[in-house]
């Protein structure tokens, strides 16, 4: 990747944003990249809300409340994986098609790229790629093109405190650490039955230290991260759940160091990341950081509602909150949510019982179906 200003660099993770408008298409075009990859450019003019699908010998590039244009014909650089590229309207989406010479398999986040209009150009979604191994693809898709299935979302679940860390305990001597357990366990199952890959920090009464909860779900290079918690507060009346993401000072703070890391790399994601000077490896981070911390604001502005409408008790203030969480210092997407308030005697009661350990579960479920994942 070559990098020739910062206003232009967006990396793979930027916040996904709803179009409302209907966007066009304006232009496609191909490239040639070091290691043999091959990169395809669609310039649209709103930013891009999009699919990717990868049947044999062809990437397909969907893009929502998109219209066709079949004066926009693409421009090809010769040597590369794509022989040509066709359009079709499905719905209200525009569906490009790649026709390679040989099959290509997922396209991994750090090779995907939305850049920010600039000068002459409007927004472009930039996919980097090389061949591999076909993906087996279904049957019966409803449009004339066959999609590969949608990869298993990764949804790594943090029961807080535990071991020696008891959290908070209620009056009733309802431990935090044991509440939150038992709707982790509960909410893999379901996740998992619902088709996601799901994994739990702890799935024992043990101790972990704030940062090796982050660092699970980045080896598990999770898609959405959960910290689940109850909440106390100095007055018995209050009650309700609330949800928080990291704020925008502590995503600053973990840009700078996130880029100074051993592994800065790795969880950055952009081929050649250490070669760049310094002050390039902090505006990527600062840019990869804020994204997740707008992605995050997303999946709990969701989660809110979710919980909203299964007749959940919210905490008096706003939907979703801000605060500094170590568990949430993380390159991946994550919030935490406070399940209730053991500190008010009735909630107490309430989040120890499977029926609303169940109700908030079903709840948080219809969350991460609702999250959209793909942009």
């Amino acid at each position: 990747m070559k990098v020739t200003g910062l206003g232009v660099l967006v990396i793979g993770l930027l916040p996904r944003v709803a179009v409302a408008a209907r966007n066009s298409l304006k232009s496609m075009r191909t490239g040639l990249q070091p290691g043999n990859k091959t990169r395809l450019v669609i310039e649209t003019a709103n930013r891009p809300s999009y699919t990717l699908s990868y049947p044999e010998n062809k990437l397909i590039v969907s893009i929502a409340n998109t219209a066709a244009n079949a004066s926009v014909k693409p421009t090809l650089a010769g040597g590369g994986l794509i022989k040509s590229i066709t359009q079709a309207q499905v719905g209200d989406r525009l569906q490009i098609t790649a026709h390679l010479t040989r099959s290509i398999n997922t396209i991994p986040k750090g090779q995907i790229m939305i850049l920010e209009p600039n000068g002459d150009t409007d927004y472009r979604l930039v996919l980097d790629f090389a061949a591999g191994a076909p993906i087996t693809v279904s049957s019966g898709h409803s449009t004339s093109e066959t999609a590969a299935p949608a990869q298993k979302r990764i949804i790594v679940i943090d029961a807080g405190h535990g071991g020696k860390d008891p959290g908070c305990i209620g009056k009733g001597g309802t431990k935090e650490k044991t509440v939150v357990l038992s709707v982790a366990k509960k909410l893999k199952a379901k996740l998992d039955a619902a088709g996601f890959k799901t994994y739990l920090t702890r799935s024992t009464d043990v101790y972990l230290k704030l940062a090796e909860r982050a660092q699970i779900a980045e080896r598990r290079k999770a898609d959405l991260f959960l910290s689940l918690h109850a909440n106390a507060n100095p007055s018995r009346a209050m009650k309700g759940f609330s949800i928080y993401t990291l704020s925008e000072k502590a995503s600053d703070e973990e840009a700078r160091k996130l880029a100074e890391a051993e592994n800065a790399a790795d969880k950055i994601d952009v081929a050649g990341f250490t070669n760049f000077e310094k002050e390039i490896r902090v505006a990527l981070s600062a840019l990869q950081q804020h994204a997740v911390a707008e992605m995050s604001e997303e999946y709990a502005t969701g989660c809110t509602k979710s919980l909203r409408n299964a007749n959940i008790t919210q905490q008096p203030g706003p939907g979703v909150r801000h605060a500094p969480f170590a568990v949430l210092r993380s390159t991946v997407p994550g919030a935490l949510l406070e399940l209730g308030h053991l500190s008010n005697a009735a909630e107490e009661k309430l989040l120890a019982t499977d029926a609303h350990q169940n109700k908030l579960v079903a709840a948080i479920v219809k969350s991460v179906r609702a999250y959209n994942f793909d942009v």
